[in-house]
């Protein structure tokens, strides 16, 4: 089966490489790290005796800054357990060795051929693998399992999409999906969904998302003020703020906040974005740039890790990805900051989240159509803008402590790993 399994990548890559090799070139992703991405790097020592390696994984940004909690949570427990962060992509690596880098190894994920998972496996020598929502591949389950090493899905999610893509291709996965030694999700539904593909019912427990706990309740108004003095945004004027924006989604921006009388801030999910979205925000200031001020109104801001302190200048957000269909973005930073948000249709990543704020009239969720009108109420009406970003905190603080169940049962698993 490994064998069949490389056959199937191998003639997949062929096929589409016109495309990926086209977007790697144009993008810059060609310059990535394609020794780890096979597999090769440094192997990392061995544990003394007694000790445990745990290795969660995480696919790109969203996953990374999710373990947050968890990884203090597990660093600060009394079980000798060695901790090993692994990334897929080239901006998740990145912020993963901001976060982690320090105190923790740091590796890159390989892609999923038999030799490179092999090589992977050899140099990590894991105990126990969490994979933090879901990245399943075959080759690493089917070199876990020679190997003894359980494998298992921490704050777990999975879309009807995702779940229904994974049923079509079910008859030639096997029994990967019964091959998970754990399944903790963050609601019902997913648990559902994931009961649907396989996993046996014992093995799958709901326990809440991390998203929340991730979510930090105070301000930074110093960090703030520097963001809004260097771009010269005019604290005297409405700013609206649109966080981890996609390409489609800044011409409708635009359109729907009013210039000049209203300021909009845009801060796109990707970096490979940050060029259409100023041709976009046309006459915008550029954060990367050092540029100050702007006639239009418009600010782009195409930094990493800056996005909370613009948020915290905000008088309405707008979380991106949501008015497009790809699944939409975290907006629970967002949520428990104190500011008016609103998300468009696409929510599927976060649903879950989403419904509880709804339910609690926390958040406001409109279409495309709809946008420029919500906006507009929202910036006339103050004492709306408060009730929301106070009940969102309200909804934030009540749904708290996922991580720690999540870091209990690891600390369970990695127990009784032989």
């Amino acid at each position: 089966m490994p064998f069949l399994r490389d056959l199937i990548y191998l003639l997949a890559a062929l096929i589409t490489a016109p495309i990926w090799l086209y977007r790697m070139g144009r993008t810059g992703k060609i310059r990535t790290d394609w020794k780890g991405r096979f597999g090769f790097g440094p192997k990392l020592p061995a544990l003394p005796g007694g000790g445990r390696r745990l290795l969660l994984h995480a696919v790109s940004v969203g996953e990374v800054n999710a373990l947050r909690g968890l990884v203090d949570a597990l660093n600060q427990s009394s079980l000798d357990c060695d901790l090993v962060i692994s990334v897929t992509t080239d901006t998740g690596y990145a912020r993963a060795m901001e976060l982690y880098g320090e105190k923790f190894s740091v590796v890159r994920y390989p892609f999923d051929a038999s030799f490179a998972v092999r090589r992977f496996l050899n140099r990590v020598r894991p105990d126990l693998v969490a994979l933090v929502e879901l990245e399943i591949w075959p080759n690493l389950l089917a070199a876990c399992r020679q190997r003894g090493i359980p494998v298992g899905v921490i704050n777990g999610r999975l879309t009807e999409r995702s779940a229904g893509r994974y049923r079509k291709v079910l008859p030639l996965l096997g029994s990967m999906f019964r091959q998970l030694a754990f399944v903790a999700v963050q609601d019902g539904t997913y648990a559902a969904r994931f009961r649907l593909l396989g996993v046996p019912d014992a093995r799958i427990s709901v326990a809440g998302t991390m998203k929340w706990d991730n979510a930090a309740l105070a301000v930074d108004p110093a960090a703030a003020d520097r963001l809004a003095e260097s771009l010269g945004i005019d604290r005297t004027r409405p700013l609206v703020v649109a966080g981890s924006t996609a390409p489609d989604e800044h011409a409708l921006l635009v359109e729907s906040v009013p210039a000049p009388e209203v300021q909009l801030l845009c801060a796109p999910r990707k970096p490979e974005w940050f060029a259409a979205a100023a041709v976009a925000l046309e006459g915008c200031a550029r954060r990367s740039h050092g540029d100050h001020g702007s006639a239009t109104g418009r600010f782009l801001l195409d930094t990493i890790g800056e996005l909370r302190a613009a948020y915290a200048l905000a008088d309405v957000i707008v979380i991106g990805r949501t008015f497009v269909p790809l699944g939409g973005s975290d907006m629970v930073e967002a949520a428990s900051l104190g500011q008016a948000v609103i998300v468009g249709p696409h929510t599927e990543n976060f649903q879950s989240i989403v419904d509880e704020l709804l339910k609690h009239d926390a958040i406001v969720q409109c279409d495309r159509n709809g946008l420029a009108r919500e906006v507009r109420r929202l910036l006339d009406d103050r004492a709306r803008r408060e009730a929301l970003a106070h009940k969102a905190r309200e909804v934030v603080m009540a749904q708290q402590g996922a991580t720690l169940r999540y870091a209990r049962l690891l600390e369970s698993q990695l127990r009784h790993a032989t």
